[in-house]
């Protein structure tokens, strides 16, 4: 016993020691974390010596992380702003520059191969240095890039190293031009659906004929809700392409542009007869969020802008004399044409560098200025038929000014001169939009239009070996626009613009139920405020749900329904279109969509084929339709030889499908079926595929309102799962009231830094879910009171 008592006590004394061993462990790694991150942090505090500068720069942030960056020049000023960008989002440039080269794989490995060949495919880098050849030195918007760039690269040699680098290896590389153009090229590619669509229906006519193609929604439909004009007086797997371009998207650590919200208000419709301005893009949401704040002033400028990573000039931006902002127009700028297999071809040699393995090097097949799919998509790469791609950013004969435009629209003085910035955009296609203080409110779609020598419909491959590709560019007079139109107010929600001289101009546009919605708000109001326009781009309410569930309800055979079957009739018919995290209806609607679309187009289409296809504008265009249409040639399912179809068995097969499913998936209850258990929103960190990291760096997972379709948008794949991970939303919401202008307020999704140890990474998170803004402060006196101040001083 007292040998037993020996070897307990020695044990536990063992123990003690392990254990106080394993504690003085932890407190070693918690305070070298601890040390790390106050190492590593933005320094918003203090002063520093920086090289370049010809006079001291006062850089105040507010609250939120926002710098207000006070000058004596407009070169001190970018040179400052490119330093202070930098220590926020080095790591956010770092993807920014690589994505559109193909350069990927140096960092992350062989899986980003296929998406590396697809871009330097595609040619971005190279229109980049040929626009680099042409660029005038002299303009200021050269001057001043060169300035941002050189901030940029004095942080890179004296500042903190992000966690990011140090993780994965990666040394810092002084920034240039040639990245610069990169990030506009990868903007202009994410507006670009042709890519994603245009195969797949060219698969779906040859596989199903004319019959079927006519009823999908593929040109424009003049019964939309329009955006008015108002200007001052062979057998290949062809599907294959859509399919990759889309997983590409999906694998890129980088956010796609895909679509927005903008409406400005004239001063006749507004309580204190000013212009309003709201602008709310949709970009898939990450982390960091895709808009960087900047206040820059200087004597003879100011502007409060939103930058996208590397950008010197805003997208967004304001001052005291006006606003602008952006959506995308959706316009055709890519087609696709079938090569013939004996023409001459150019040839150009691509080398991947990858990361721990081989380089990898192709050949590029040129026709023309077109690039081969076939050399740099693994799926077509064994069709003997070459498939290649015209795209309007990459030709060369069309001048690349997207630097100087991004420095015009930011350096107005005037409404003309803002329209002329606007006017030298080629692509990507935007919707920009404008109020100022004078009371002048206008939209500009701004692209290169063009008609062709042949009429074609450039929704399928083209023919390659003839005058298929005989562009007729337009002048900007001709683009779609309002300027000071008598209706007292502009808007765009990524819907068709009216006719132009040339009739409905091709492109993907969304359906036209945000901008019912926005018309619907806006038309019948006056007397609008801030606020007013604050709680719109809340609003959550779709203006065509509820019609179409009325329809279905309808036609819906009520033979033989269960009790939930039952109720969930009763919760729809009395349902809104609301898109509130405690609502039921959203549930049970987006399950039925889902069904409803498979059971109709699924059997004739192929499920790979239909998978794409729910991916597509067209997809989104087509369901409100299809549900309407009594007679159709896809009502049939072709998987019941027996039997022919209609509408009613679709709606009543679909319906008990959905809620079975959504028994099984939530349990008998009804009640518990709530949009909050089906839908929610992660803003993912490049490093989210690490069990490890995710945590640290992700922000999320977070219920929220919000729904496809509604101006609150909040985007997510449409799939059978019943679980919707909301990947895209708004970017940014900004109101701007000039009769209070000092008062105008703006949102971010999570915060303003990229550095996970700052106090700024996700400290607008809660305040954005909850529907709150923070005040963009223009006001010097309150802004100088700020408690972080930094002073940027000269270095001899």
């Amino acid at each position: 016993m007292r040998f037993f008592w020996l070897y307990l006590t020695k044990y536990f004394a063992m123990f003690k020691k392990i254990l106080i061993a394993l504690l003085l462990a932890i407190l070693m790694a918690a305070g070298g974390l601890w040390y790390y991150a106050l190492q590593n942090k933005p320094v918003y505090n203090g002063e520093l010596k920086i090289k370049g500068l010809h006079q001291p720069v006062e850089v105040f942030f507010d609250e939120y992380g926002v710098p207000h960056i006070y000058a004596k020049d407009q070169h001190d000023a970018y040179l400052a702003f490119g330093y202070i960008h930098a220590q926020d989002r080095l790591w956010q440039m770092e993807l920014l520059r690589r994505i559109a080269p193909g350069r990927l794989s140096e960092i992350f490995g062989a899986d980003m191969i296929d998406v590396d060949k697809y871009f330097r495919g595609m040619g971005i880098a190279q229109a980049t240095k040929r626009t680099l050849q042409q660029l005038d030195t002299t303009q200021a918007s050269y001057q001043l890039a060169k300035a941002y760039l050189e901030g940029v690269n004095l942080y890179i040699k004296n500042g903190k190293t992000p966690v990011e680098f140090s993780i994965l290896g990666i040394e810092k590389v002084p920034y240039t031009l040639e990245d610069v153009y990169n990030v506009f090229g990868y903007m202009s590619f994410s507006f670009s659906v042709a890519a994603k669509t245009d195969p797949l229906l060219s698969q779906l006519q040859e596989k199903l004929g004319s019959a079927y193609l006519k009823e999908l929604s593929i040109d424009p439909d003049p019964t939309a809700t329009l955006i008015h004009n108002y200007p001052k007086k062979e057998s290949h797997s062809i599907s294959a392409i859509a399919v990759q371009v889309n997983n590409i998207l999906k694998k890129s650590p980088v956010q796609p542009f895909i679509g927005s919200n903008s409406w400005v208000v004239g001063p006749k419709k507004t309580r204190n007869k000013k212009v309003i301005f709201a602008n709310d893009p949709h970009i898939s949401f990450a982390q960091p969020a895709v808009w960087y704040q900047a206040h820059i002033v200087t004597p003879q400028y100011e502007m409060y802008g939103f930058h996208l990573g590397l950008t010197p000039f805003p997208l967004l931006g304001h001052n005291r004399n006006y606003a602008y902002g952006l959506t995308m127009f959706e316009n055709d700028d890519m087609d696709f044409y079938y090569e013939p297999a004996n023409a001459e071809f150019s040839e150009r040699t691509e080398v991947i560098k990858v990361k721990g393995e081989e380089d990898v090097r192709f050949q590029v097949r040129m026709r023309k200025h077109r690039p081969v799919m076939n050399d740099f998509i693994e799926t077509i790469k064994n069709e003997d038929t070459p498939v290649s791609v015209d795209w309007i950013y990459t030709r060369p004969d069309l001048k690349n000014e997207m630097l100087q435009v991004a420095y015009q629209i930011s350096h107005a003085n005037s409404l003309k001169e803002f329209k002329d910035g606007a006017s030298k955009i080629h692509a990507p296609g935007l919707n920009v939009m404008y109020g100022d203080a004078k009371g002048n409110i206008a939209w500009f779609a701004s692209a290169k239009l063009y008609t062709r020598k042949n009429k074609v419909n450039t929704k399928f491959v083209l023919d390659g070996s003839g005058d298929d590709d005989q562009l007729i560019f337009l002048d900007f007079k001709e683009n779609p626009q309002a300027i000071n139109p008598p209706w007292n107010y502009v808007y765009s929600a990524n819907n068709q613009t009216d006719k132009i001289t040339t009739g409905y101009y091709p492109g993907y546009y969304l359906p036209g139920d945000r901008a019912r919605r926005i018309v619907d708000l806006i038309k019948p109001g006056k007397d609008f405020t801030r606020d007013d326009m604050m709680k719109m781009q809340l609003d959550v309410q779709s203006p065509v749900a509820a019609g179409l569930i009325k329809t279905v309800l309808t036609d819906l055979s009520t033979v033989k329904l269960s009790e939930n079957e039952k109720k969930a009739i009763e919760i729809l018919k009395q349902w809104k279109g609301d898109y509130k995290k405690e609502e039921i209806a959203p549930v049970i609607y987006n399950k039925f969509l889902y069904r409803f679309a498979y059971n109709t187009f699924a059997d004739e289409m192929g499920d790979d084929n239909f998978e794409q296809f729910t991916h597509t504008m067209l997809f989104k265009r087509q369901l409100g339709k299809q549900i309407k249409k009594y007679k159709s040639v896809w009502w049939d399912d072709k998987n019941t030889d027996d039997i022919r179809e209609n509408r009613e068995e679709i709606f009543t097969r679909s319906f008990h499908e959905s809620i079975t499913a959504l028994e099984k998936q939530f349990g008998n209850d009804i009640e518990d079926w709530t949009w909050s258990e089906a839908a929610s929103v992660t803003h993912k960190h490049v490093f989210d595929k690490s069990a490890l990291l995710r945590h640290f760096f992700n922000v999320g997972p977070f219920k929220t309102n919000g729904g496809e379709m509604v101006i609150n948008n909040h985007i997510y794949n449409l799939t059978d799962s019943g679980i919707y991970d909301i990947y895209a939303g708004p970017s940014t919401r900004r109101v701007i009231d000039f009769s209070d202008v000092e008062n105008s307020v703006a949102i971010l999704p999570t915060g303003q830094s990229g550095n996970v140890f700052s106090k700024h990474y996700k400290d607008q998170a809660q305040k954005y879910l909850n529907g709150e803004f923070i005040r963009m402060n223009l006001n010097e006196q309150e802004i100088r009171s700020s408690e972080d101040q930094l002073l940027l001083q000269p270095e001899k």
